[in-house]
């Protein structure tokens, strides 16, 4: 006996309260367990009986099993047991279930950023020599990354505009594994034609994917028009309180999802839970504050649409005849409001893109695939 325990016995069982979790025993000690290791192992508390309103926050990230068979299921899916938190972890679960409704998807895998979960979805899905016919006006993020992968992977990768189904037909190969297109384009707010352009990727086989972050899934759900995987940056409207950096991938297939998220594991892309549940405090006002969005970006572009100062206008919610550079008359006027004007001052030039990230910018859909 160590002197912390002869001044500090512990309790007889009698008097001892009930442990939880099979922790309440050890050899020689009458039922009790010793005081350090009663501070290492606090019960924890099961909740039974009622439900809490709002999602608790799981820090913890591990978890214990009564049975192997049940430590086995952890390992088998997106699906299972609970183990270690970059299989899964039940906040963050729960926010990729609230995504995925929003969305209209079958399951969805949350990252520590929205490049994460674009990365995740890439290198899950691409290998050495397949090709991938990607929007021009893509995130600067992301073409930078399939710049790297053409580097050393020899992804081949062919840029279209995003409003010609014809272009993307013809830019089909054999090897094409892989439609990369975004709902708003970032910063010049291009709008792509979704319905079209899926339409032939899934024509031919080709995985859809289009990144919602500008429109979020109250003003655009993708998977409707023919996506198959839709990712976010949580970071922007999702979480929309700029004190959470997250991304999302959703899925229309449970088959799909599984495969991304083995791939996903392995990368250790896996949300934090706390990011998780900033997140999930975000969605709880995203109705309302891309309601303000809209009207706020729609109210400052026509501002700056009347400025002398400002040569160009680039927004799709401002009528023809103004000086905006992008507005397809088929979107509607819910979704064109839903992003934020850019700009180029008078008498200046458009500055050219950089080799490894030309494109730096993102695109949104026409009337029918736009929704409030």
């Amino acid at each position: 006996m160590d002197d912390f325990d002869r001044d500090h016995p512990a309790p007889s069982p009698a008097a001892a309260p009930a442990a939880a979790s099979g922790l309440d025993a050890r050899p020689g000690s009458g039922g009790a367990l010793r005081r350090e290791s009663r501070a290492v192992h606090p019960p924890v508390v099961d909740v039974a009986g009622s439900r809490p309103l709002g999602v608790p926050l799981h820090q913890g990230h591990l978890f214990a099993f009564e049975d192997s068979a049940s430590l086995v299921d952890a390992f088998g899916g997106p699906d299972g047991a609970f183990l270690y938190n970059r299989h899964g972890n039940p906040t963050v679960r729960s926010l990729e279930n609230a995504v995925a409704g929003l969305e209209g998807g079958a399951g969805a895998l949350a990252t520590a950023s929205g490049m994460a979960a674009i990365n995740t979805v890439l290198l899950a899905l691409l290998r050495s020599g397949d090709h991938v016919i990607a929007q021009e006006s893509l995130y600067g993020g992301t073409f930078a990354m399939l710049a790297d992968l053409a580097d050393r992977w020899g992804v081949q990768v062919t840029r279209v505009r995003g409003d010609d189904p014809a272009e993307v037909r013809a830019a089909l190969r054999p090897n094409t594994r892989l439609l990369h297109l975004e709902t708003v384009s970032n910063p010049t707010t291009r709008v792509t034609d979704l319905p079209a352009l899926l339409a032939v990727a899934r024509e031919a086989g080709v995985v859809g994917v289009v990144d919602n972050t500008f429109a979020s899934p109250l003003l655009c759900r993708p998977i409707e028009h023919g996506a198959d995987i839709v990712v976010h940056s949580a970071t922007k409207y999702l979480g929309g309180h700029g004190d959470v950096l997250a991304g999302i991938a959703v899925f229309a297939d449970a088959e799909l999802h599984r495969t991304v998220w083995h791939h996903a594991v392995e990368l250790g892309a896996a949300a934090d839970p706390y990011a998780a549940w900033l997140t999930l405090r975000g969605l709880q006002t995203l109705p309302l504050r891309m309601r303000r969005h809209c009207d706020s970006a729609l109210d400052l572009a026509h501002r700056l649409d009347s400025h002398p100062a400002v040569s160009a206008v680039h927004y799709p919610g401002l009528p023809k005849g103004t000086r905006t550079t992008n507005s397809p008359a088929g979107c509607c006027p819910r979704a064109r409001a839903g992003c934020s004007p850019s700009t180029w001052p008078a008498g200046g030039r458009r500055p050219a893109p950089s080799p490894s990230r030309s494109g730096s910018r993102r695109s949104r859909p026409p009337s029918a695939a736009c929704r409030r």
